[in-house]
């Protein structure tokens, strides 16, 4: 089985892809994880796409492909959060898992309204011990005590990452990049949406519940 995820930044894919990986008995294949991991261990694609991210720019296509296959060499029943992000890689995708006989089971979009990505996304604080690394959410989980993790009692900071003009260009990158694969997944008959309503207390629920149904009926 080999689930895409697709949505822009702070619509919970990771959230989301955790639960299918517990139902599902999958492997959560994130490439944020995959490139900190090749930089770590010093490999030769680590050391290629430092040299981009220290710099604030995006991997290559040919070295994520790379340092993705590598992985999927590995790994049977996997859930791909943050690849493919480009037509090319879905491309390359596709021709490596159909060398492989395998194909995809279905591509999930996650669809939240941008002023709510932002609204949710700004008001995250993480706790500022490194060892911990709880988050939390002004409005929709805040901690006990303002300003102060429940887990290990340090304090709440927030991130740059999280600022509004710096979720706003995010967004902007994933729109120019990544949204020309809702059409790419379309035409390939894959891709199904979950709308998802941030404001109900249910909501991880709900769309774990929907991607579950729509998984269920693809592998009937």
């Amino acid at each position: 089985m080999y689930i895409i995820m697709l949505g822009p930044p702070g619509t919970g894919k990771g959230t989301i892809g955790n639960e299918l990986c517990k139902k599902y008995n999958l492997v959560h294949l994130a490439t944020g994880d995959i490139f900190r991991d090749e930089i770590k261990r010093e490999t030769e694609l680590g050391k290629k796409a430092n040299e981009y991210i220290s710099k604030g720019n995006l991997v290559p296509d040919e070295i994520t492909i790379a340092m993705v296959e590598g992985k999927l060499d590995q790994l049977e029943n996997v859930l791909l959060d943050g690849f493919p992000r480009t037509i090319p890689q879905a491309e390359a995708l596709d021709k490596y898992l159909q060398e492989k006989d395998k194909k995809i089971t279905a591509v999930i979009n996650l669809k939240v309204p941008d002023e709510d990505i932002i609204k949710r996304t700004s008001s995250r604080v993480i706790c500022s011990n490194k060892e911990c690394g709880a988050s939390f959410n002004t409005i929709f989980m805040p901690p006990k005590v303002e300003g102060i993790c429940d887990v290990c009692g340090s304090q709440l900071i927030k991130r740059k990452d999280d600022e509004p003009e710096t979720i706003k260009e995010r967004l902007n990158v994933y729109y120019k990049n990544t949204e020309p694969l809702i059409e790419y997944y379309t035409k390939a008959g894959l891709l199904e949406g979950i709308d998802i309503n941030i404001y109900l207390e249910d909501t991880k629920e709900r769309t774990t519940a929907a991607a579950v149904k729509i998984i269920d009926e693809r592998t009937k």
